[in-house]
């Protein structure tokens, strides 16, 4: 398993983060996720063999959010 974070524009309202927890859970591989509202990160733990930083991007980036940083 494989944590990554994810540093994402400003998150607006509560309702944003559910919307990102819930398109991440839906990929293969998802272990654990965590969206801090209040700074703006998010925090996924993950099977790289089932889906990989890329998959994650782009879900986070199709909901319209920009990723800006990945640690």
């Amino acid at each position: 398993m494989t944590t990554k974070t994810f540093q994402l524009e400003t998150l607006t309202c509560p309702s944003c983060a559910a919307k990102i927890e819930v398109a991440i859970k839906r990929l293969k591989g998802i272990n654990e996720i965590q969206v801090l509202f209040s700074s703006s990160r998010v925090k996924v733990t993950f099977d790289e063999a089932l889906t990989d930083v890329t998959e994650i991007v782009k879900t986070i980036e199709a909901l319209g959010f920009d990723v800006l940083s990945i640690k």
